[in-house]
């Protein structure tokens, strides 16, 4: 502990710890024992490892889902002579060279990478070489399947902590149920009671309150005054990036000066926007959730959320940047009923058709293996042609990876290449080749203007010629500096590690259960924007509710804050959805003559509701046609079994009912515990990591 002392004082010029990170750190180095840090927003959690890092003697690996916020620790850190990068998909060959020897010789304290990153061969193999003295996992409540924002890529890490015999692990988070830090800690082995480090979610100085809107000009009568009051910064959350600019627009001619930021701008603007304000007195910016992360600004006076958050975790996390300097700062959510289905939407559009799913896991099953024994899949031309997201795709493989076996995440390729001349000398060099290789891709590629493209996946195929020495060869011109080389349509692929179902039925009972499991998803996400209603209108205290809900129901001595709408009005706010489980017959009879497919009632009940997905948007069917959204105020899961009754009249034996769970729609007064600990069905977390 004096090393990392020393180490707080000569790199970052602090006197000492504070919260808990001194115990979190002697828990690491002295204890050689793994732990979970549940720290809020700009709470300090990056200390925690990168002063272990400093004091370790081998590599300290850290995994963080963001690119953009990789690369601003990284830069803190150098600037502070500290030897630490990242690897991810930004970098030019020359510099992830550099990044890779770096790391062989050792000379490297701190290497960030994205969970995808653990798929790569080439990594694994360098990690197996190298000394993980430790393994931090930043916004690991991604780990849970229990939580709001599982990805399947974070499962992978415990794998990749038990393959590399990693010494210790670090999990941090800065949002995290009760439910999802118990995941976590089962994940890595970490003691519930010795190794978690917890901030009480409930802050003093936070006044949380909501407003009912039902119009953007009503929720604006109450913004306007509400910002012209401001005594600093504010930041204004809302759902679709055209909200952004509409927002500032209607600002503007009020004598203030938005900015806008979203993840659709250019990473330069989005730079300066985020720099303009954090160097502002008193700035306002209207923005997507793609703001905020990594930022630490003291004095947030006001976050305003003038659409209602997808989840009590989204919203603790976005309001917990008010107030950070401890003064009193003011929080405002709308509650409307025109939002709602705009963010069902995000969810309802996530589960496919059984028969969907169906076809794709026989495809995938009954798939002949390329010439090194891997399966590859074009995952972009399975989500048009199954209409899956792709976000839905890759948790559909990540099953068959994780909870059956059949298959492991390797190296991804790509299958199209266009080569074009970089200099004459060079370009000789290329049609001079003589090489098996050489003559296989000039044989089979094809002009186009002033390149050739050429497919090496179909090219091995027909030639019999090995994909990766067409790959190689391609590439090698390329590095030579002979020609310019463009991949593109990259493929996934997976190592085959048990054999895959061929029996029909063995086939169907796998794709029933997967397809169970989406609408389990599916019902547990709208419990979850349930919460956030309940949250704002139940009668009860607002921060008391939001610290019952991660656990900390003791964080309020007498169970008022006196500050949140309730605290000052002394009741819950009066809301209804507008939703009804009556569909109109005339509508529904509008969609099935505009959309002739009847194989899918949940594609024509997406298009009533109004969200899009790759086989609507292919047919036509969604945001351009007149009728996509047409029946947003009904509740989903009546459309579903609306359409899947006129399905059944075509011919068309779909089975596939609403979920029997949770059915209520959100208009009746059911309960969904928003301030209790997370409900829901649990997730099989898979429980893989050892600690070294």
């Amino acid at each position: 502990m004096e090393d990392a002392h020393r180490v707080l004082k000569n790199i970052w010029d602090f006197p000492s710890f504070r919260l808990s990170q001194e115990e979190v750190i002697k828990r690491l180095i002295v204890d050689n024992e793994n732990a979970l840090v549940l720290y809020p927003t700009g709470g300090g959690k990056s200390l925690t490892y990168q002063v272990p890092a400093l004091c370790l003697p081998g590599l300290t690996v850290v995994i963080s889902p963001l690119i953009a916020l990789m690369k601003d620790q990284v830069d803190a850190l150098v600037d502070r002579g500290v030897k630490a990068a990242n690897l991810d998909s930004t970098l030019d060959a020359e510099r992830a060279a550099w990044v890779k020897q770096e790391v062989v010789s050792g000379r490297l304290k701190l290497l960030y990478v994205a969970p995808e990153r653990l798929n790569n061969e080439g990594f694994i193999a360098m990690m197996s070489h190298v000394k993980i003295s430790l393994l931090a996992i930043d916004e690991s409540h991604c780990i849970s399947q229990w939580g709001a924002s599982f990805r399947p890529e974070y499962l992978k890490i415990a794998r990749f902590a038990e393959e590399m015999d990693v010494e210790r692990v670090l999990c941090l988070t800065a949002t995290a149920t009760p439910n999802v830090a118990e995941d976590i800690c089962k994940s890595f082995f970490i003691d519930t009671q010795k190794g978690v480090f917890r901030t009480p979610v409930y802050r003093s100085n936070l006044a949380l309150r909501v407003q009912v809107a039902n119009t953007l000009d009503q929720k604006l009568d109450t913004l306007i005054p509400f910002l012209k009051s401001r005594t600093g910064p504010a930041i204004i959350y809302v759902t679709l990036q055209r909200h952004t600019e509409e927002v500032a627009d209607h600002l503007r001619p009020h004598g203030m000066t938005p900015m806008v930021y979203h993840a659709g701008l250019g990473s330069e603007e989005r730079t300066r926007v985020q720099q303009q304000f954090m160097e502002s007195d008193n700035g306002i910016v209207c923005a997507t959730i793609a703001f905020g992360m990594g930022i630490d600004k003291a004095n947030i006076r006001q976050v305003v959320h003038l659409f209602m958050p997808k989840t009590l975790e989204n919203y603790c996390q976005e309001v917990g940047r008010a107030g950070r300097d401890g003064l009193p700062s003011t929080c405002l959510m709308f509650l409307s009923a025109p939002d709602i289905p705009i963010l069902e939407g995000f969810f309802r559009g996530d589960t496919c058709s059984k028969r969907s799913l169906h076809l794709w896991l026989q495809e995938v099953a009954l798939k002949t293996p390329d010439g090194d024994g891997t399966l590859s899949f074009n995952n972009y031309q399975q989500s048009r042609e199954y209409d899956i997201r792709p976000t839905i795709l890759g948790l559909c493989y990540a099953q068959l990876e994780l909870e059956y076996n059949y298959i492991r995440a390797v190296t991804p390729l790509y299958s199209q290449y266009d080569i074009s001349s970089r200099t004459a000398d060079g370009w000789q060099k290329v049609m001079g080749d003589k090489s098996e290789a050489a003559k296989t891709i000039k044989m089979y590629w094809k002009p186009r203007g002033s390149t050739y493209q050429i497919d090496v996946v179909v090219t091995a195929q027909q030639s019999g010629q090995d994909r990766a020495d067409l790959a190689r060869k391609i590439s090698d011109w390329e590095l030579s500096g002979w020609a310019n080389v463009k991949a593109s349509q990259v493929r996934a692929r997976y190592k085959i590690l048990n054999p895959l179902p061929i029996e029909k039925e063995e086939i169907a009972n796998i794709a029933e259960k997967m397809y169970n499991r989406m609408l389990d998803k599916e019902e547990e996400a709208i419990v979850k924007l349930r919460q956030v209603i309940n949250f704002a209108t139940d009668n009860e205290c607002m921060a008391q509710c939001l610290a019952s809900y991660f656990g900390d129901e003791a964080a309020i001595p007498t169970g008022l804050c006196g500050s949140c709408s309730f605290c000052q009005t002394g009741e819950g706010m009066t809301f209804e959805s507008g939703i009804t489980t009556l569909p109109d017959p005339i509508k529904i009879k509008a969609i099935l003559n505009a959309c002739p497919e009847r194989d899918d009632p949940r594609l024509l009940a997406r298009m009533a509701f109004g969200v899009t997905s790759p086989r609507l948007t292919a047919g036509k069917w969604s945001t351009s046609h007149p009728l996509f959204g047409s029946m947003v105020e009904v509740d989903f899961n009546a459309l579903v079994e609306a359409f899947d009754k006129e399905c059944a009249r075509a011919g068309y034996a779909t089975a596939e009912p609403a979920p029997t769970n949770n059915k209520r729609p959100m208009s009746q007064s059911a309960s969904y515990g928003s301030c209790s600990r997370s409900s829901g069905a649990r997730g099989g977390a898979t429980k893989r990591a050892r600690r070294g």
